[in-house]
């Protein structure tokens, strides 16, 4: 084996990974590189398929949550979450007093570590409609928490988590899916922050470790944030309107060359005061404002007549082709432990259509056979793990992915129906559209249960020919998707 071998004294662990999954995975690149070199020994192999392994005494573990876990926990006697002796908490001080159930609520914590690094891993398999669907769930779940668990800074989880969605979408895209979600977006600001010192913790450790530096992706894309600006009440018109046009021109984009919005922006006079010049082009900007605002006003009307004067239809629940669907064959994914592949009949000519699920933790393989379900079926066919999924089969399930659950039919229900919710009639948008447009990814947050356990959108019921429709064992007021 070609290795770069650091090999400790009286190492505890020796952790062995190839150089292609160091690369591909910044979380456990940065725990490989921060943990006391004199209790880990790493090998980085340049074989591509080198076997993710972590070795302590005679025990070996290949699952990479587990060996996240162990890694800042109990297999190295709490070196990555005891004060002092590392930069960050990695299991929010848990693992110690958790050991042997000394404390319940550490125990507790323990436990939502693991179960939130499995919906990263859930994330990582999935689409960015998973992700704009958890970002809805995760708003409602950070009112009342500043992290996943009970923690004074993010936690392995938090990280887990962030890393997964921002491998997915990141910058603008992600922004747009955020948007007015606060408790999301404070959050995802945070585990940014996190990393960016996780890292310069690393690069200083690079030097003992030999492990590469790992590279953060982005996350948001940050926006200025200028100081704030006192006035004693009696400026002139005119130096408030300065002082405001300063603020805009530092918090302008930049063009496609860098520079900023193409106006160079006006030197303000020693002690922080405003200059001639200032007030000058502020005035210029009012009076170009005022007579772009009158050409726009004039052309108004000339516009309503092109138009017609009809506004534009409101995106609603009836672009989504949601269709009642039966489960004719179900069977374990080759490569994925968290999917179920699936032949779905939606009464269509062309047969059964394929979908993969990430279910198996959640149904057996006879829970899954011959089950009556609600497929959303405008979405273009893409691979999960290798196989071509066309759809995807609506559950009902709570914030923090415990608890999941079918959106079923009711009784008597026919294969291939289209639901309804009355007030929203139309046609279903096509597949492409669904897609650029993201209108699911719209539309999801408002797609829920009710208090009763049945399927609405916004308040109205999800209607079959047969009934309304519902989670299977009634989970109530969580997300449908």
């Amino acid at each position: 084996m070609t290795a770069a071998d650091v090999s400790p004294r009286s190492a505890l662990a020796t952790l062995t990974l190839s150089a292609s999954t160091l690369s591909s995975d910044p979380l456990l690149a940065l725990v490989a590189t921060i943990c006391p070199p004199y209790q880990t020994k790493v090998i980085v192999s340049k074989q591509k398929n080198e076997p993710l392994s972590l070795t302590i005494g005679p025990d070996t573990m290949t699952h990479r949550n587990a060996i996240l876990r162990s890694l800042c926990g109990s297999g190295m006697h709490n070196a990555l979450d005891s004060l002092g002796s590392s930069p960050l908490l990695f299991l929010g001080g848990h693992s110690a007093s958790s050991f042997a159930g000394g404390s319940p609520g550490s125990s507790l914590a323990m436990a939502g570590i693991s179960s939130w690094m499995s919906v990263a891993s859930s994330i990582r398999e999935g689409s960015a409609d998973d992700v704009s669907t958890l970002i809805g769930q995760l708003n409602g779940y950070f009112s009342t928490r500043s992290f996943v668990v009970t923690s004074a800074a993010p936690t392995l989880a938090d990280l887990d988590l962030y890393l997964a969605i921002v491998a997915k979408v990141s910058g603008e895209e992600l922004e747009s899916m955020v948007g007015s979600s606060v408790n999301t977006r404070r959050w995802l600001v945070q585990c940014g922050a996190t990393l960016e010192e996780l890292a310069v913790a690393a690069a200083k450790n690079a030097e003992y470790s030999k492990i590469p530096a790992s590279k953060v992706p982005k996350g948001l894309n940050p926006k200025p944030c200028p100081l704030p600006m006192f006035f004693y009440g009696d400026e002139d018109e005119s130096v408030v309107a300065a002082a405001a046009s300063a603020v805009a021109s530092a918090t302008a984009p930049a063009d496609k060359k860098g520079k900023g919005s193409g106006a160079k922006p006006a030197s303000a006079p020693a002690g922080g005061g405003i200059s001639d010049e200032q007030k000058k082009a502020a005035a210029e900007k009012r009076a170009k404002k005022a007579a772009e605002k009158a050409a726009k006003k004039k052309d108004q009307p000339k516009a309503k007549a092109n138009k017609g004067g009809a506004p534009a239809a409101e995106l609603n629940v009836s672009a989504l082709d949601i269709r009642v669907g039966k489960i004719v064959k179900a069977w374990e994914h080759e490569e994925s432990e968290k999917l179920w592949c699936e032949e779905v009949d939606l009464g269509e000519e062309t047969g059964p259509r394929k979908i993969a699920s990430g279910l198996r933790a959640f149904y057996k393989l006879d829970d899954m056979q011959n089950r009556m379900v609600l497929v959303l079926c405008n979405l273009k066919a893409r691979p999960l793990g290798g196989f071509p999924s066309h759809g995807m089969v609506l559950c009902a399930s709570n914030a923090d992915h415990t608890g999941v659950e079918f959106a079923v039919p009711p009784e008597g229900a026919k294969i291939g129906e289209r639901v309804t919710f009355e007030g929203f009639e139309g046609e279903p948008e096509p597949e492409n559209k669904v897609a650029k447009k993201k209108i699911f990814i719209k539309l999801a947050p408002d797609l829920k249960t009710d208090g009763n356990g049945e399927v609405v959108w916004k308040g109205v019921k999800c209607m079959t020919s047969a009934g309304v429709c519902k989670a299977v064992n009634g989970m109530a007021n969580v997300q449908v998707s």
